[in-house]
């Protein structure tokens, strides 16, 4: 498989916004910055902040779209576009609600699932890039999931969640290295 040229974390711009659910998309991408010391800069140009830099001997460009989360398109599309990423050499890290706190998966394909972020993605570029699903729970009531992902989890919740991205960025390397059917295969059998 091709190696990742672009890695992209979704979530919505602001302080108050940080700490929230629909934000575990930043998280990831943010310790994979400050792992590899890579600086994330305003680029206006994408709506977005982003940086570039060397992970584990691959050219990899970071991306945090600064538009809000239903927006996540007028972002990723015209940087991938424009830097002739395709999707197949793009990972997209979110924060899904069908699955529990600690638990993560990576996937390849597919369509939104609902979430607003893919939604505003997935009719622009297609549905073959790779996803990093971060388990953030359901509340249990549709009318319930806007202030559930907008919320801030209970530390208990954040730990398992940090743990689960943690156990994510360990397997970097045969991400970034197109080794995806392995980093599947370790990403998702982790047990919280």
């Amino acid at each position: 498989m091709a190696n990742l040229s672009l890695i992209v974390g979704l979530g919505n711009p602001g302080r108050e916004y940080a700490q929230t659910r629909h934000n575990a998309g930043f998280w990831f991408v943010e310790r994979l910055a400050e792992r590899y010391g890579i600086n994330l800069k305003t680029d206006p140009k994408f709506n977005g902040m982003s940086g570039r830099g060397n992970i584990e001997g691959q050219d990899v460009r970071l991306l945090l779209p600064t538009t809000f989360m239903n927006l996540s398109g007028k972002s990723v599309v015209p940087f991938a576009k424009f830097y002739n990423i395709a999707p197949e050499r793009m990972l997209i890290a979110h924060d899904e609600l069908d699955m529990n706190p600690g638990v993560i998966r990576l996937k390849t394909g597919g369509g939104h699932g609902g979430h607003n972020g893919l939604r505003d993605i997935v009719p622009h570029t297609g549905p073959n890039f790779h996803r990093l699903r971060i388990g953030i729970g359901h509340p249990g009531a549709k009318d319930q999931v806007s202030g559930h992902v907008l919320g801030k989890a209970p530390s208990k919740e954040q730990d398992l969640m940090d743990d689960a991205i943690h156990h994510a960025l360990a397997q970097i390397k045969l991400l970034v290295n197109g080794d995806i059917q392995p980093a599947m295969n370790q990403i998702n059998a982790y047990k919280p």
